[in-house]
């Protein structure tokens, strides 16, 4: 496994959740960075470490004890399309969420299905906008049955579910199966997998993860996703 190694973590925004050791930080950094992953890694991992340094470097008692004001100092940050706003409006559903529904992996515990997730990022979705909300915060968390490959989300589960042992993914949520993973699919592990005969579908879509996760679970129905690191590794680093 070239590239699920510790030294993968250097390049990668997966490196932001592994400052932290609490299960509650780890995945609240993990979520966060997740969601602004995408457009140039180096900024990406910059601007995750940005939002982890306005939370107090505590994530989990930031979200949980935030009075109103203390969300005021969110207001500058940007990265792409996420702005302030949406940082304000996730840090408050994020409070929501540990308060009312006993935190991130039950939620997405909740509509799991045998062999995928994608049912319950849909859920995800609702719970996370149930309380008033910013409607141009709701395209930050995808839907995959809007037929969305929602790949920010799908990586998230990746971190959180898989125990590689090796340093890269977590694997702290014992209530999910890694046989229930999606591969996050973007253009470059979409490129590869078309490459090497594993996808059809030309749009990077819900259609085309469903391809991708049949062809995947062919290959280890235990395990579908360890396949991620060498399709996005040979799309990013070797350019295939």
């Amino acid at each position: 496994m070239l590239y699920n190694h510790p030294k993968f973590i250097e390049s990668d925004p997966i490196q932001i959740p592994h400052k932290f050791s609490k299960k509650e930080d780890i995945e609240i950094a993990a979520f966060l960075s997740a969601t602004i992953a995408w457009g140039n890694r180096k900024s990406i991992i910059k601007n995750a470490n940005k939002m982890v340094e306005l939370l107090d470097h505590s994530p989990f008692e930031f979200i949980t004890q935030h009075e109103d004001t203390d969300l005021e100092r969110l207001e500058p940050f940007v990265h792409r399309t996420f702005n302030g706003n949406d940082f304000m409006q996730f840090v408050k559903s994020l409070k929501y969420i540990y308060e009312k529904h006993n935190g991130l992996e039950a939620v997405f515990s909740m509509h799991a299905e045998k062999d995928s997730l994608q049912n319950s990022i849909h859920h995800f979705k609702k719970v996370f906008f149930e309380i008033p909300h910013l409607e141009r915060t709701q395209k930050h968390v995808s839907d995959p049955l809007k037929n969305s490959a929602a790949k920010r989300i799908n990586m998230f589960l990746r971190w959180m579910v898989r125990n590689d042992n090796n340093g890269v993914d977590f694997g702290i949520w014992q209530s999910l199966s890694p046989s229930q993973l999606s591969c996050p699919l973007d253009v470059h592990s979409g490129n590869v997998a078309r490459k090497l005969g594993l996808l059809t579908r030309k749009q990077n879509d819900g259609k085309a993860l469903a391809e991708l996760d049949k062809a995947l679970r062919k290959l280890d129905v235990s395990d579908p996703v360890k396949y991620d690191f060498a399709l996005f590794g040979l799309g990013v680093f070797e350019g295939f």
